[in-house]
């Protein structure tokens, strides 16, 4: 397989996020849809963001792990996926286990053995349209909430803190402002995000760089490079290689930017 016949995930076939119900908001980032054209499956890579889903696919309620790199799932064509994605540091309460132990790994919601989640899947299961799906999943969401804490607070500002770049300096503030040791703040993050810190800025950083790509606002990978936080084009393309398994010019390419691919 070549790089070039790789697609990002949110851009094979229809995909689109909207907010999750309000009594879900602490909890999730969003709710979101993907739909396969009919045909033959797509290779697509669904690139590192220091986040958990949660996913219904074909007759399963999966729970998609955090990534160090792309992961490349089989999408059925023409069968939806519903879906929502959990805040930076929320899934660890509602699955009840450290995210470092699901790194890199797709499990069915049952093997977490979790009260909230019983029935769930047969639920979803039993419905007839997408929207009635999402709506199941969010309603059995939202009845174990009450029960469920929120993030803890200093973990979502070492996700922003995080993703402004996580040079020493920046690592030191960040454990002054939490009040912690560098060992803790390395347990926590493991905890909370699946790896550590270092590692989940450079994550950040790229995902930064997807967000420019699609703004259309830079005109050359130089210019994006410099605005991501990168020290030149070379690193970039290195990190967007581990990261992605792409090339930062074929993914300007899928964010409909290939007349700049070149600059």
């Amino acid at each position: 397989m070549q790089a070039g016949d790789v697609v990002l995930a949110k851009r094979a076939g229809f995909y689109r996020e909207a907010r999750p119900a309000l009594a879900l908001a602490p909890h999730l980032l969003c709710r979101w849809v993907q739909v396969i054209p009919q045909g033959p499956a797509l290779p697509v890579a669904v690139v590192p963001d220091g986040c958990v889903d949660l996913l219904w696919v074909g007759d399963r309620l999966i729970v998609a792990g955090p990534d160090l790199t792309a992961a490349h799932p089989v999408l059925p064509p023409g069968d939806p996926v519903v879906a929502v994605r959990f805040r930076p540091g929320a899934a660890m309460r509602w699955l009840g286990l450290p995210m470092s132990e699901i790194t890199g790994r797709q499990l069915d919601l049952s093997a977490f053995g979790r009260p909230w989640a019983r029935g769930l899947a047969d639920r979803i299961g039993e419905a007839r349209t997408m929207a009635e799906r999402m709506a199941r999943l969010e309603a059995g969401l939202a009845g174990a909430a009450p029960e469920i804490g929120p993030p803890a607070p200093e973990m979502a500002l070492a996700f922003r803190w995080l993703g402004r770049g996580a040079e020493e300096a920046g690592l030191a503030a960040l454990r002054g402002r939490l009040g912690i040791s560098e060992r803790s703040l390395r347990r926590r993050c493991h905890e909370a995000f699946g790896y550590g810190p270092k590692s989940l800025d450079r994550i950040l950083r790229f995902q930064h760089f997807l967000r420019l790509a699609g703004a259309g606002e830079e005109t050359a990978l130089s210019a994006l490079a410099a605005a991501a936080g990168y020290a030149d084009q070379a690193h970039l393309t290195r990190e967007a290689r581990r990261l992605s398994g792409l090339t930062p010019a074929v993914i300007l390419g899928q964010l409909g930017s290939r007349d700049r691919a070149a600059a």
